[in-house]
């Protein structure tokens, strides 16, 4: 914004306080070198607003000079944006002899918009005629500015993301209706406390030192944190936290916006586990599987814990197919699905390898242990109905030796469910 010209003091003061005589004189003369120099604009009209004296702080707020002023009416500031309403207003309240105060938006020689307060006083004579008015005014643009940008800042405090402020200890200081929305505390129930409050258990020491390491080296950290609402729930969040310093550079405040991630963390979970399951059965996939195996490897290398892999297959699978029908087939794929998952340990994995054939993960398990569960899982599938048909399964069983590739135990457990079928089917053969 341009800024006004500040127009030179005139050679010549105006008329009507000039040429006084004696002590009258002299007190003229210092009321007007008071008035010219008060740093509160001033300006006096005749009776019907015609301006007959402006002061020096007048014409540098208004850019105008005092030639360029002087027998004109204020109109020549107006802006066009003031409502007609606050003109009708005014010249209501001092035709009525009464002093008007209020805000207009004018405008400076240079085109730039400001605000100003005034002040208008009538002035009567001793008949109590109105013969001047006299108007003081104070440009307040910057006041104006600050209050709108603190409007618009309470606004989005109100209206955006959860938020938090604390101070440099902090100590919490204010939080707004999101924030409540989402943890389930009002802001007198935090207000004086610390985040601390919120911590669910789920994250460790080294979490909360590299967030505080970010924010005394940046300023600023962003991330995914769970928390705990008022209600005992834990629940997902994406958090931003940015340091606020005063004009010595030294933090004053931290302000905390975050917003909760719940529904997406769902999504994404939905996605990623429709990603590793089985589209007819429901169990994990071939692709699961693979993911899985390898980090029983894993697992193993590092702790010497055992585990098995299984792998069985419906023998004469393509007969009931063929006589029934691949209805039926996908429907004896699905029960049997169910029920095998029924008689699995939570820490079990179950997965459709291909076809007709399935593969499990023991973990934890000895061969022998395993053994016994595969044979006891084929004499329980024999006996049950699934689709009202009769089936039997043929199980190769192998241990996970240290030190081999997942190939080749998968190899190995391939070929112990090739020897089951070869001796007959409905069989359980171990290596």
């Amino acid at each position: 914004m341009n800024q006004p010209r500040i127009a030179e003091a005139p050679q010549e003061r105006p008329p009507m306080l000039v040429n006084q005589q004696g002590s009258t004189g002299l007190r003229f003369e210092q009321f007007y070198i008071a008035v010219e120099q008060s740093p509160v604009a001033t300006a006096i009209t005749d009776a019907l607003g015609r301006i007959e004296f402006v002061n020096q702080q007048f014409l540098a707020i208004t850019g105008y000079s005092r030639d360029e002023l002087l027998g004109e009416t204020p109109a020549l500031l107006k802006s066009g944006m003031t409502p007609n309403a606050v003109y009708a207003e005014l010249w209501a309240t001092l035709r009525s002899g009464k002093v008007w105060t209020g805000e207009l938006l004018n405008r400076r020689k240079c085109g730039d918009l400001y605000w100003e307060s005034e002040t208008i006083t009538p002035v009567k004579n001793q008949a109590g005629e109105i013969t001047n008015f006299v108007a003081t005014k104070e440009d307040i643009t910057h006041r104006r500015q600050q209050e709108n940008e603190l409007r618009l800042m309470a606004t989005a405090f109100e209206t955006g993301q959860a938020t938090l402020i604390t101070d440099a200890d902090m100590i919490i200081k204010r939080v707004n209706q999101a924030f409540s929305d989402i943890t389930g505390y009002t802001s007198s129930e935090v207000i004086g406390k610390t985040p601390r409050m919120f911590k669910s258990g789920r994250h460790d020491k080294e979490f909360y030192r590299k967030l505080w390491q970010a924010l005394q080296d940046t300023g600023h950290w962003q991330g995914e944190v769970w928390n705990l609402n008022k209600y005992g729930d834990t629940y997902p969040l994406w958090q931003s936290i940015s340091a606020v310093v005063d004009e010595n550079g030294k933090v004053c405040h931290y302000v905390s916006v975050f917003h909760n991630i719940a529904e997406r963390k769902r999504i994404e979970f939905e996605l990623e586990n429709h990603a590793k399951r089985d589209h007819l059965t429901g169990v994990y996939n071939r692709r699961a599987f693979d993911h899985a195996l390898l980090k029983c490897i894993s697992d193993a290398t590092n702790t010497r814990t055992p585990f098995v892999l299984l792998m069985f297959d419906i023998d004469y699978f393509k007969a009931i197919n063929d006589k029934h029908g691949h209805d039926i087939g996908d429907e004896i794929l699905i029960q049997l699905a169910n029920y095998i998952k029924g008689c699995l340990r939570e820490s079990d994995l179950l997965a459709r390898w291909g076809g007709e054939e399935f593969a499990i993960l023991l973990s934890n398990t000895s061969l022998d242990g395993a053994g016994v569960f595969a044979e006891r899982l084929r004499q329980r599938i024999r006996e049950e109905t699934f689709c009202d048909q009769k089936v039997t399964v043929s199980v190769g069983v192998a241990q996970y030796r240290l030190g081999e590739q997942h190939n080749n135990i998968i190899g190995r457990v391939d070929k112990a469910l090739y020897t089951a079928k070869h001796l007959g089917r409905d069989t359980v053969v171990t290596c």
